[in-house]
């Protein structure tokens, strides 16, 4: 079994100093997370597989620097915690940003946190929309770099969702029942290899710097700042240098990505 190096991870996302299983430290880690390793599924347009195994997290979203999308990220986060003493469930989600009512797949990683007498939802995986810091499943609202959360319930379900324009629009439906590294590695399959994935047929690059959210969706650009977005379309030979000077996901300047090469 691969062990855990939680020295380099804390390195990784500029993390120095003593780490307690306190709630101070779990909005720290998470918000440097965020920061520091960007979410992204070039591997997947790059010709490449997803892997789950610790092992493999480790060489690419530690020593190598990559990002990754929210089986990866989620994974690597839980680990992180559970070495530092935090108490973590792993749980599935069903996205519905966007769905429009239509039922999506368990394609979705998350994780329930007790901290401090507390449950805490945790995700640093889910992409531009989504959380910077851990928000309490008591229903209260929290205010995250000019973005209102908060968790409804919808029993037996609970949703996170987003303040937009006067209104709460679902992100996702958090499940309550157990989950095994068998039901991501499904879910992962699904995601990364069916042929109509949103991850199959785009290239995303998402970071939050600052409270500055960047976000690429094949060659369409966006900056956000609370609710003020600006976006332009840029050309494919912009790319590589905005994934490495923006993004800070570092690919060869040959690289093919299938939503955008062939």
């Amino acid at each position: 079994m691969t062990t855990f190096d939680l020295d380099a991870y804390l390195r990784r996302i500029g993390r120095s100093g003593p780490t307690h299983a306190d709630l101070e430290t779990l909005k720290a880690l998470h918000h440097a997370h965020i920061e520091a390793i960007p979410f992204e599924n070039l591997e997947i347009q790059m010709g490449g597989s997803i892997a789950l195994d610790l092992g493999t997290l480790q060489a690419k979203m530690v020593q190598r620097r990559r990002g990754g999308y929210c089986f990866e990220q989620n994974t690597l986060f839980s680990t992180a915690l559970r070495s530092i003493g935090f108490d973590v469930e792993t749980c599935e989600a069903r996205v519905r940003q966007g769905a429009e009512g239509v039922t999506r797949p368990r394609t979705h990683m998350v994780l329930r946190v007790h901290c401090e007498g507390r449950a805490f939802l945790a995700d640093v995986g889910f992409g531009g929309d989504g959380l910077i810091e851990p928000i309490l499943m008591d229903g209260s609202s929290s205010e995250q770099a000019g973005v209102t959360y908060r968790i409804a319930r919808e029993d037996p379900l609970r949703i996170l969702q987003r303040a937009v324009a006067g209104r709460w629009e679902d992100l996702y439906a958090v499940l309550p029942d157990p989950v095994f590294p068998i039901d991501y590695e499904a879910g992962n399959w699904l995601t990364s290899t069916h042929p109509n994935s949103p991850f199959v047929l785009n290239v995303t690059a998402q970071r939050m710097v600052g409270s500055t959210r960047h976000v690429l969706r094949n060659l369409t650009y966006s900056v956000a700042r609370g609710s003020d977005v600006q976006t332009r379309e840029i050309t494919r030979a912009e790319l590589i240098g905005l994934l490495r000077d923006t993004f800070g996901i570092d690919v060869p300047d040959t690289a093919r990505f299938r939503a955008l090469d062939g």
